[in-house]
C-alpha cells in the first residue's frame, strides 16, 4: 500500500501519489536545465551553494502547478474530474497551503544558493507564475506571461550577470510560448493551421539556438529536438483532435530539455547530459499516462 498523509481540509487520508500528481512531479525535470543554461552563459558555474539553484527552480515550478490546479478546480470538475482536487483526493484548502509551502521552500532555497540576487530572481518568478495562474492564463497575454516565467528561470541561474543570458532566456521563452499556444486547444481540438504555426515557431527556436552557438556543437541537441517535437507536431497537423494535440503538448514539454541542451553546447558534457534526459523523458511521455503542464 502507498504512503498516506492526512488532508487537513477534509480529514481524510490521502495517498502521497495524489500530491505528486497535483505537483506534476516528473515535469519538473524540464526546468532543471534553465538555471544550468543561465549559469553557462553568464560564466557563473553551478558549483558550491549555487548547485541548489535547480532545486529552487523545481520547487517554484511545483508550487505553480499546484496553484494552477487550485485556480482551475471548477473547470477541472467538468473537463478533468480525475485531477486530485475535483476528485476529492486533496481539498482546495490543503492545495493552496501546499502551494504556499512550496513557494516558501523555493524562495528560501534560492536565497541560500544565490543570496540576494537569488531571492530577487525567485521573487520575480513567483510573481510571474501567480500572474499566469490567477489572471493571465485565459487571456491573449497568457502565452507571453508563461514565457516570462521560463525567461526569468534562466535569469535565476545567471545571477548578477543576467545580461549575458538574455539570448538563451529568450529562446527558451519562445519555445514555452509555442507549447502554451498549442496547449490551449488540447481539450477542444483545433484547425490544422495551429500545429503549422507552432511548427514554424519551433523551427525558429531551433534556428535561434543554433545561430547563438559557434560552429555545429549544438547539432546533436538539435537532432534530439527535431526527433522529440517534430513527429508530434506532424501528427497534430494531420489530425488536430484533442487527443492528438495533448500528445503533441506532452512531446513539446519533453523537448524543452533538448532546447536547453542546444543552448548548453558551450559546455559539451552538460549538453550531452541534457540530451540523454530529453530522450528519456520523451520516451516516457509517449506512454498513455499524461505529463501535463497547463
Amino acid at each position: 500500500m502507498g504512503q498516506v498523509l492526512c488532508d487537513t481540509g477534509s480529514g481524510r487520508p490521502v495517498k502521497v501519489k495524489a500530491y505528486l500528481n497535483l505537483m506534476r512531479a516528473p515535469a519538473a525535470l524540464t526546468v532543471l536545465g534553465d538555471t544550468a543554461v543561465g549559469a553557462i552563459w553568464a560564466g557563473r558555474p553551478l558549483t558550491g551553494r549555487r548547485l541548489a539553484l535547480p532545486l529552487a527552480s523545481a520547487l517554484l515550478y511545483w508550487s505553480g502547478m499546484v496553484l494552477n490546479d487550485w485556480a482551475d478546480r471548477e473547470r477541472d470538475a467538468i473537463e478533468r474530474p480525475e485531477r486530485p482536487i475535483p476528485s476529492g483526493e486533496v481539498s482546495a484548502g490543503t492545495a493552496i497551503s501546499f502551494a504556499a509551502a512550496l513557494t516558501a521552500a523555493g524562495l528560501a532555497t534560492a536565497t541560500a544558493a544565490g543570496g540576494r540576487h537569488g531571492l530577487a530572481a525567485a521573487g520575480r518568478i513567483t510573481l510571474c507564475v501567480a500572474a499566469y495562474d490567477l489572471v493571465a492564463k485565459d487571456t491573449a497575454a497568457g502565452p507571453l506571461v508563461m514565457s516570462g516565467c521560463r525567461f526569468l528561470d534562466v535569469m535565476l541561474g545567471a545571477g548578477p550577470n543576467y545580461r549575458r543570458a538574455l539570448v538563451p532566456a529568450s529562446v527558451i521563452g519562445g519555445h514555452t510560448t509555442a507549447i502554451t499556444v498549442l496547449s490551449r486547444s488540447e481539450v477542444t481540438g483545433s484547425e490544422r493551421s495551429l500545429p503549422a504555426v507552432v511548427g514554424g515557431m519551433a523551427a525558429s527556436v531551433a534556428a535561434s539556438a543554433m545561430v547563438s552557438t559557434p560552429g555545429f556543437r549544438a547539432a546533436p541537441a538539435a537532432a534530439v529536438y527535431a526527433w522529440s517535437f517534430g513527429p508530434g507536431l506532424w501528427k497534430a497537423w494531420q489530425q488536430p483532435s484533442a487527443t492528438v494535440l495533448r500528445s503533441a503538448v506532452r512531446s513539446g514539454i519533453a523537448s524543452m530539455i533538448a532546447v536547453q541542451a542546444m543552448l548548453a553546447a558551450r559546455a559539451p558534457r552538460t549538453m550531452l547530459t541534457l540530451c540523454g534526459l530529453a530522450i528519456g523523458l520523451r520516451l516516457k511521455v509517449s506512454a498513455p499516462q499524461p505529463t501535463e503542464v497547463t
